[in-house]
């Protein structure tokens, strides 16, 4: 089974919008990476016909979220982290969110199993 997590700044108390917006750019471009990938067509294209599923998870800042993505990293997990563009709710370069997998479900649990539900 493979699942993908988005990771969000839960500092920066972002509006619903603006939240579900940059958690879609967080999980496209990690799928989009996942496909260049040496296995990622087999991991993606397994992960759609389990139904794609996605959980969104809050990290406290900033420096939380990366210690995350390094983890995913350090496992080989394809990984996205989202800056926003600074035009609408925060300042340019603000890290919003970060996206991990698709992977492997178990793998992923290991490594966000201490993170609270958005």
């Amino acid at each position: 089974m493979y699942k993908q997590v988005i990771l969000v700044c839960n500092n920066l108390k972002l509006p619903k919008g603006k939240l579900a917006a940059q958690v879609a750019h967080a999980s496209v471009d990690a799928v989009l990476k996942q496909l260049s990938a040496n296995s990622g067509r087999e991991v993606v294209s397994s992960w759609r016909r389990e139904g794609m599923k996605k959980v969104v998870l809050k990290v406290e800042d900033e420096k939380e979220l990366y210690k995350y993505i390094q983890l995913a990293k350090d496992e080989k997990i394809p990984t996205s982290i989202i800056t926003d563009a600074g035009k609408t709710v925060v300042a340019p370069g603000t890290t919003t969110c970060g996206a991990i997998g698709p992977f492997d479900e178990e793998t992923i649990e290991r490594i966000t199993k201490d993170l609270s539900l958005m």
